[in-house]
């Protein structure tokens, strides 16, 4: 199945200048959080990808022209330095599509530009290139396989630390509690995809809220509630987070690696709502982080 991986966004958050690589080649150990997000679908064995690039397209093009896989994988080095031989590899059966679908271009704009990829197909898979989880992607499918939506969304509890207080008729404080504790629901990317998607995209709009808006009349959007872990790299503290599991061997998304997953598996997800009753399936439906920055 192909995998439309949005990888064009400005990233305001988490860079540094304005020459900094886009947010999806910010590095998680010795390899971008775009690699991580790619190596999860490869797992799977979903290899054959298409970059809608915009923002640090270069950056991403040079990543991939260049790749080393001695970087994350045993070899052994003879010839005085000149025969490396791998042990195994990461991406020798991936097939990877870079197409610039420009600068400023909403989510839903980058996927219509990709349109004549994937319409062919009965489904495929989108993301944003900056979100990593251990969901178990072939229930996913599976459900929404058998489903008669048009997409599906993986929900996740809001990731705020924030905290939100009820307030009484003198101004008193009479409670603060996490806004986890609220049980809403965020938009938490991993899509499964129909082509009929492209009938509710417009120019000039995004694919969420407005394409998936169009979905709700007709009951063809469902959310996959997910409580495992989730995670996406929107400022540096998240980066940094990231960093420190994965120097600490605790990668629950690197499912692909029993030494830094350390043997986790993914959580089950649970349908928000079947096919019908779609309309309340997710409280919060923005990308990640709620400022439509993401990919």
């Amino acid at each position: 199945m192909k995998v439309v991986l949005f990888c064009g966004g400005l990233g305001m958050r988490m860079r540094e200048d304005a020459a900094s690589a886009p947010k999806p080649m910010a590095m998680i150990g010795d390899r971008p959080l775009l690699w991580h997000v790619m190596r999860y679908y490869a797992h799977f064995g979903h290899t054959d990808f298409i970059l809608c690039l915009g923002y640090g397209a270069r950056a991403v093009k040079d990543y991939f022209l260049r790749y080393d896989e001695t970087l994350s994988n045993d070899f052994s080095l003879s010839m005085d330095g000149r025969d490396v031989r791998l042990f195994s590899s990461d991406i020798t059966d991936w097939n990877i599509t870079f197409i610039d679908t420009g600068l400023g271009a909403s989510i839903g704009e980058r996927l219509m530009r990709v349109r004549k990829y994937v319409e062919g197909d009965p489904m495929f898979l989108a993301n944003y290139a900056d979100t990593l989880t251990d969901a178990p992607l072939p229930e996913m499918i599976d459900r929404f396989r058998y489903s008669d939506a048009v997409a599906s969304l993986l929900a996740v509890p809001v990731q705020s630390t924030h905290h939100v207080i009820d307030i009484d008729s003198g101004d008193q404080v009479t409670r603060v509690r996490p806004i986890r504790e609220l049980m809403q629901w965020e938009n938490g990317g991993y899509f499964i995809l129909r082509p009929e998607i492209f009938s509710v995209l417009r120019d000039g709009e995004d694919l969420v809220p407005h394409g998936f808006d169009r979905l709700l009349p007709d009951q063809r959007l469902i959310a996959q509630r997910y409580t495992g872990f989730w995670r996406a790299a929107d400022t540096f503290k998240d980066r940094a987070e990231l960093e420190q599991l994965y120097q600490s061997a605790r990668c629950p998304w690197m499912l692909w690696d029993a030494n830094r997953s350390r043997g986790r598996g993914p959580a089950a997800v649970q349908p928000a709502l079947a096919a019908t009753g779609a309309t309340a399936a997710v409280a919060v439906v923005g990308a990640p982080g709620n400022l439509g920055l993401t990919g």
